[in-house]
């Protein structure tokens, strides 16, 4: 008996894979989706998102809420300072002005008195015009009501009170010491009083300001 040959089909012309379904049945093949990027990525794929601010209330900020008291306190002083009437001057204002004039006699005084005008360091005359000058003219400012001229005096009592301490640590005798802590201790106290009335010279709604401006 001869043999038969069989001739392989080409793949093209394959039958189909058949699916079966749980009864036995014949189920078509399912037709393949195009390619395309799932609607939703899943939890654990999903990319990292920004989040969004928290609430003020969420996330209190300690340095704010000290600059709100300090401002509170701040407005309630001021709101407690009594203005000044036309043509006042506070004492405070008064005295450092004196105090300053009394400065620029004694470093006049100082000047003309030593023995020695020259110096390696400079020329000591020049300097005792510019700040016998600088005293004068704060003077003057204060007596009339000057904000500039107390805050250019409360500098010269600012440097006069470093100037003083760190003299101390080469004073030989106690009683010069402890009429150098004195005289800081009032400089310090003038320096004090002074904030205030550069405070008071600086509100706007003094009585009278409207009528002496030109």
């Amino acid at each position: 008996m001869g043999s038969r040959s069989r001739k392989r089909r080409p793949a093209s012309e394959a039958e189909p894979d058949v699916a079966l379904d749980a009864a036995g049945h014949d189920e078509p093949p399912a037709e393949s989706a195009p390619d395309r990027a799932p609607d939703r990525l899943p939890d654990e794929a999903a990319p990292d998102r920004a989040p969004g601010p928290l609430p003020d209330d969420a996330a209190p900020d300690p340095l704010r809420d000290r600059y709100a008291r300090g401002r509170a306190r701040d407005e309630a002083i001021r709101m407690n300072l009594e203005p000044l009437a036309p043509g006042e001057r506070p004492g405070a204002v008064t005295i450092a002005a004196i105090v300053a004039f009394v400065f620029a006699i004694a470093n006049l005084v100082a000047t003309l008195t030593v023995d020695d005008l020259g110096s390696t360091s400079g020329n000591p005359t020049a300097v005792a015009i510019v700040t016998t000058a600088l005293l004068v003219l704060a003077g003057a400012g204060m007596l009339a009501r000057k904000y500039w001229a107390v805050l250019g005096f409360q500098c010269i009592l600012g440097l006069q009170i470093v100037g003083l301490s760190l003299a101390l640590s080469r004073v030989q005798k106690w009683w010069i010491g402890l009429g150098v802590v004195v005289f800081i201790g009032l400089l310090g106290w003038l320096f004090w009083k002074l904030i205030r009335a550069m405070a008071r010279l600086q509100m706007p709604d003094r009585p009278g300001a409207a009528e002496s401006r030109p």
